[in-house]
């Protein structure tokens, strides 16, 4: 399912989830782990176009 972990390892963490945070955080904190990966993917994508440009960069340098 998510790499390694299965089905019944998810629905353990949801049930720590629902013992240590009370159920009416959980939109508040799913709203905030979505911003975080949208955030995290954002970064990776701007990280490789600039090291993309880069190699592309170098590569012109050693063609010309």
């Amino acid at each position: 399912m998510f790499g390694s972990v299965g089905t019944i390892e998810l629905l353990v963490i949801l049930l720590v989830v629902l013992l240590v945070f009370d159920i009416k955080q959980l939109p508040q904190i799913a709203r905030s782990l979505g911003k975080a990966w949208k955030d995290f993917q954002k970064t990776t994508r701007s990280a490789q176009d600039e090291m993309r440009k880069l190699m592309e960069d170098e590569d012109e340098k050693l063609r010309g």
